[in-house]
This record gives C-alpha cells, sequence and structure tokens, in this order.
C-alpha cells in the first residue's frame, strides 16, 4: 500500500482484522495453489508485498522452513506483529515509494495491493527488481469492473440495494485512486516487464458464508465515508447489513485475477 491518508480500508481500523479472515478463507486456497506451483520448498526467500493479516506469511514461513526467509512489508504492519519471528522479518515499507529490498527474492507475492497502488507502475517496477535472476512474481488483484455487482441474480429488493451500495463502494474507491480494471492488464503488463512464461487465471467466489462475512466487515468500515459521500444513508446501511445477516444472500466478490511469471536467468 502507499501512504495515502485517503486510503479507504485502513488497517489500523478494528473491521480490517475481519476482511483479513474473509480474504484467508475466500483467497488462501488460490494462493497456495499457485505458490505451489511454482515450486516454492526449503531455503526459499520470499516477499509478501502489502502482507496486511498473516495466513499468507505464516504458511510461506512452513513452505521455506528454517533455511528461508520471508520479509513482510506493509505501511501498517500492525498485524503482522505475532508473525515476526524467525524466518520471518516483518518491515514497514512503501513498495511504490521506497527502494525495493536488495535480498534477491525466489519470489515476490501480492495479493489486493496494487489495485489500491496510485503509482501501480513503480510499484510493480520495485517488485521486479527485487526477484532474483530466474525468480518468480506472482501479482493477485480484483477487477472490480470485469463484474461489478454483489448479488449477480438480482432478483429482490435486498440484491437491488445490494447492489446499489457496491455501486457506492466502487465509486469510493475510483476517488480514492483505485484502478478498478487493473486485474485484467496483469497477464500483459507482466509480459512487457520482461517475464517469461507468464500465465493468469481467475476466481470469482459466489455465495460462501465468507462473501457475506467480507461484507458486513466492509460496509462496518466504510459506513462514515458512504454517507459522508452521500453514496447511502445510515438506514440503508443498516437495512442492508441486516439483510445480509439472515444469510440468504447469494453475495459475489470481485473476480481475483491471478497473473505470473518468471524473471530471466
Amino acid at each position: 500500500m502507499t501512504r495515502d491518508e485517503g486510503y479507504l480500508l485502513d488497517n489500523r481500523q478494528q473491521e480490517a482484522g475481519r476482511r483479513f479472515d474473509a480474504f484467508s478463507t475466500l483467497f488462501d486456497p488460490t494462493t497456495f495453489r499457485h505458490i505451489e506451483r511454482l515450486g516454492i520448498g526449503p531455503g526459499w526467500r520470499c516477499w509478501e508485498v502489502g502482507a496486511g493479516g498473516t495466513s499468507v506469511v505464516s504458511w510461506l514461513a512452513k513452505k521455506v522452513g528454517p533455511t528461508g526467509k520471508v520479509l513482510a512489508t506493509d505501511i501498517d504492519t500492525t498485524w503482522q506483529t505475532s508473525a515476526a519471528r524467525s524466518p520471518v522479518e516483518v518491515r514497514r515499507h512503501d513498495v511504490a515509494a521506497d527502494e525495493p529490498p536488495t535480498e534477491g527474492f525466489d519470489l515476490v507475492h501480492a495479493r489486493l495491493v496494487l489495485v489500491h497502488v496510485p503509482d501501480r507502475e513503480r510499484a510493480l517496477e520495485s517488485m521486479l527488481r527485487a526477484l532474483r535472476p530466474g525468480g518468480r512474481l506472482l501479482v493477485e488483484d480484483a477487477d472490480p469492473a470485469l463484474q461489478p455487482l454483489a448479488c449477480p441474480d438480482e432478483h429482490g429488493p435486498a440484491e437491488e440495494l445490494a447492489n446499489r451500495l457496491r455501486r457506492g463502494f466502487r465509486e469510493l474507491l475510483a476517488e480514492r485512486g483505485a484502478d478498478l480494471s487493473y486485474g485484467r492488464r496483469l497477464p500483459r503488463l507482466l509480459r512487457e516487464a520482461g517475464l517469461q512464461q507468464v500465465e493468469a487465471d481467475a476466481y470469482f467466489p459466489l455465495a460462501s458464508e465468507a462473501c457475506g462475512a467480507l461484507e458486513t466487515a466492509t460496509f462496518q468500515q466504510i459506513r462514515e465515508s458512504l454517507v459522508r459521500g452521500g453514496q447511502a444513508t445510515d438506514e440503508e446501511i443498516d437495512h442492508h447489513l441486516a439483510d445480509v445477516a439472515t444469510g440468504t444472500m447469494d453475495l459475489a466478490t470481485a473476480p481475483l485475477i491471478s497473473a505470473w511469471g518468471r524473471k530471466r536467468a
């Protein structure tokens, strides 16, 4: 993340932990599958960019073992405190402003980070510079413009309200500098950066308990911004949260686009 005081989803807010838990449930299996496919093993040096929660960092630490290293960075490392033990190092770092680490990593990974970074080009360049020759880069980002609805099956008033509030959320993200169609460009950007063996896929969660948990935590976190910006009223948000709590809504997230490639040896 960047040092942007306008960042909508601040890690320091209480709801951030619940959002990290939901992301872990929704996306960790996809992330871990890709990293396994890239060949991770004992002794690997890994950089987790914009680490946020601890689930990916802890998993990487088990994979690389005592002879490896996992560097976890973010502009706010509040949630990484418990992970700061060997082989994990936690470091405050802005991927779009600070010089990249010089360790020469076997793997650099970022999930749901660059979509929020105004200077995405510089951030991606920093990640590439940190790779050793032959190292692997895995970037995973949302593409809200590709699938913009909270409820793709808009069959009633509750779903209509959910989709209207999701539009307000997207408006706030765009106002804060998020690129809502960034995910789909990742394969091309990795190829243009000179990576080899570039591939990508997409994962689209729909109708899970974790989607509901993420929706609740997100709208609790952005409530004040939505009301202040005129995208919703407190009453509408209360109504939506009550609808979500029934567990009967088929809530979706934006597709997660995962793209990966290898730096030339």
